[in-house]
């Protein structure tokens, strides 16, 4: 029992015959002895029956000189398995499996089960004891599984080495290139510092319940993205269309990655190459408005040095004339993509174990880079201007529904909600972690980081709009443009510009890296587990399908290092995870909330973290995120259905109506699953139609129980009702 166990209700042990004097069974928290009526024998691996769920599997030891007391196991321990204060000593490992008549013997099917209460108290698992082979006078001691310490029951799964590996995994995800290009530009295009009002509540009541909601699920089952809807089968195609939209954003998003190395090679040179005007590969409409002493030119497409450096040279965009004629790729951005590949690689083939380690450099190097640019961005001249344009209020603002729209896109893709790579990470924490401090954690500092890198990036759009003596919103663009050609325009002017430069470029790389391991972390994991249920743990080893996955990822995303590359990138941002993310978001809210259930989803927190979730979190999860959500989602078919699709680069390019029935085909293609595998869940089924309902709709433990009784939760009005 918990060291609080006024908050615990009240336990009952159940253990199998076995010969010998019965020990006193020790008292639980309320003073009723815990094994009334039933006595395990000595030594013997009983069933605690508690009351969130969870199975405990527990060895009795009486206390004596002979047998001193045994060590707390430091595995899946809850808090209900600290040990008693009588003269027993409890070793306990929790697995955390859902709810549910689970038997192993012929007459656990007539235990009593306490009723649920608001307290939360569920249903209990009975487990067929097992007495361990005694020895008189010796002190017996529980036989570890392969894998788990202390004699804690392994289910096969890795974990973390550390909490704090998982923490800065979660944080370098969440936080990516996205809080440096495009929530800087989104502030100060929506009304300065007041754009703050609608990003903080949107990510209050929108994205952290959600974001809590994802860890939950991960850490209580210990299962994939896909596997883990075995909570409610009906909805197994979230799992499916999650994974779907992970593995097209690794097509284009670890571009980004290999484009940042090649300017960091670009860097090592004795004047940064797109200092100047002076090169081979400018135009007449180019103008260094930084060095230049002569008026701006009376043209209308002026193109700075960088910005025709990253055209010209990087993307080579000239020689492609658009979506239908990429041309061949370029040998030294395929170069800088393997090596991207093979970093990504290394960092995931061992599994958590391995990337662990790598986001200890990944999750903090960002931090000390951008706390050094905005020292030195600080001492510019026009720094000021820019800080001040960047925080200044405009209340106005807040009238315009665009302004929430854009608030809550940036929320929900930078938290990273209905990816489903919170989730894939959360299964391999040990049971009790804190996830909760976790998710709190990781929302401030994502927030935080998206306020402090637009410090950074307006102190140089200040200073550059003060060199070439125009106003800061000339200068301002978001996505690739800010970091590929104006940021790279304003540190060529610095002392010492290659080593600034190559510290903001790694920086990317750091912010590129944590994202990207994230997003085939999803796949590998919800693939791999899926894979494993179906055939057997061992039909395929975790570095063979991690290479057969990083390796097709590399293999399509060489179109974008052709020379028409950038028109395939910007299509596969558009259409990749935009409105699919939003749907996958939506779906898994209801299908916990409502579906699996409210009530059983808190019951399911109280047991692994020791407490029921408040009103907040309860009307979050049921009604406010789920309807945020869907606003967001109409606004966006919209949007993007209203407007046609087209590239800003040096020349506007409007894409062809094929490219853009083809894209809508590959968003369709992962939003379809969650209807296709609400069908084959309920087709494959056997009985009548109600019956096959109920059992894709009831957690697949519970389908034995359903089917004796015929009664299910959802068939009850507390079910739809408890808030």
């Amino acid at each position: 029992m918990s060291t609080s166990g006024a908050n615990n209700p009240p336990a009952a042990t159940e253990a199998a015959p076995s010969p010998g004097p019965p020990p006193q069974a020790p008292p639980s928290p309320s003073g009723h002895s815990a094994g009334e009526d039933v006595t395990p024998p000595p030594g013997a691996v009983t069933e605690l029956r508690l009351v969130d769920g969870g199975r405990v599997v527990t060895r009795l030891a009486p206390h004596s000189p002979a047998c001193p007391l045994l060590p707390r196991d430091d595995g899946y321990h809850s808090s209900d398995s600290t040990p008693k204060t009588s003269g027993e000593r409890r070793v306990a490992g929790v697995l955390p499996l859902p709810r549910g008549p689970l038997t192993t013997t012929s007459d656990a099917s007539d235990d009593k089960f306490p009723s649920e209460t608001d307290s939360g108290v569920a249903e209990s698992v009975p487990l067929a004891a097992v007495p361990p082979t005694l020895t008189p006078g010796v002190c017996p001691v529980p036989s570890p599984a392969a894998g788990a310490p202390g004699g804690v029951p392994d289910d096969g799964r890795e974990s973390w080495g550390k909490s704090m590996d998982f923490l800065l995994s979660i944080i370098g995800f969440a936080v990516d290139l996205a809080n440096v290009w495009r929530f800087p530009f989104l502030c100060y295009r929506n009304g300065g510092g007041a754009f703050l009002l609608p990003y903080f509540l949107i990510t209050v009541f929108g994205a952290l319940p959600l974001f809590f909601m994802e860890l939950v699920l991960g850490q209580y089952n210990r299962q994939g993205p896909i596997t883990v809807w075995k909570i409610c089968p009906f909805f197994r195609g979230v799992g499916y269309c999650a994974v779907l939209v992970a593995y097209f954003v690794s097509f284009y998003y670890n571009v980004i990655i290999a484009w940042s190395i090649y300017f960091v090679y670009a860097s090592f040179s004795f004047t940064l190459p797109w200092t100047s005007c002076n090169n081979s590969w400018n135009t007449a409409d180019c103008w260094d408005g930084l060095t230049s002493e002569e008026p701006r030119p009376n043209i209308s497409r002026l193109m700075s040095p960088s910005e025709e450096y990253f055209n010209y040279v990087v993307l080579q965009l000239h020689k492609s004339d658009g979506f239908d004629d990429l041309g061949p790729p370029q040998p030294g951005l395929v170069v800088c993509g393997l090596i991207t590949y093979f970093i990504l690689y290394l960092s995931l083939f061992k599994g958590v174990k391995s990337s662990g380690k790598v986001v200890w450099v990944t999750a903090t190097m960002p931090y000390v880079i951008l706390t050094l640019l905005l020292i030195r961005g600080a001492l510019l001249p026009g720094a000021a201007d820019g800080l001040l344009y960047y925080i200044k209020p405009s209340v106005s603002a807040l009238s315009d529904s665009k302004v929430w729209y854009e608030a809550a896109v940036q929320v929900f893709f930078s938290v990273g909600a209905g990816f489903g790579v919170h989730l894939s990470y959360a299964s391999y924490n040990t049971f009790n972690n804190n996830c909760y401090r976790d998710c709190l954690i990781t929302s401030l500092v994502n927030a935080f980081t998206s306020f402090y890198s637009g410090l950074v990036i307006f102190t140089y759009l200040g200073y550059m709009a003060f060199k070439q003596k125009t106003e800061i919103s000339e200068v301002a663009i978001d996505g690739p443009g800010l970091v590929f050609q104006v940021y790279p325009e304003a540190v060529a002017t610095l002392p010492g510009s290659q080593i600034w430069s190559c510290l903001f470029f790694l920086m990317l790389i750091a912010l590129g890296l944590d994202s990207g391991m994230g997003g085939l972390e999803c796949v590998i994991t919800g693939l791999l587990d899926e894979l494993r249920k179906t055939f057997g743990r061992r039909v395929i080893r975790r570095e063979v399908f991690t290479a057969l996955v990083v390796g097709s990822s590399f293999l399509v995303s060489i179109t974008n290092f052709c020379q028409g590359g950038i028109y395939v990138f910007h299509w596969l941002d558009t259409y990749s995870a935009g409105i699919s993310l939003l749907c996958s978001a939506l779906f898994e809210a209801v299908a916990v909330s409502w579906m699996y259930g409210l009530k059983r989803f808190c019951a399911d927190i109280q047991h692994m973290l020791g407490f029921r979730p408040r009103l907040y979190w309860r009307v979050c999860w049921k009604f406010i995120s789920p309807l945020f959500i869907l606003i967001t989602i109409i606004i966006g078919l919209r949007s993007q259905m209203a407007n046609p699709l087209e590239y800003s680069g040096p020349t506007k390019y409007l894409y062809p109506r094929w490219a853009e029935a083809v894209g809508w085909c590959i968003t369709a293609s992962s939003m379809l699953m969650i209807p296709l595998w609400m069908v084959i869940s309920v087709v494959r089924r056997r009985g009548s139609f109600k019956e096959k309902l109920l059992l894709s709709l009831t957690p697949e433990e519970e389908h034995q129980k359903l089917l004796q009784t015929g009664e299910a939760p959802c068939l009850e009005w507390s079910h739809w009702l408890y808030i």
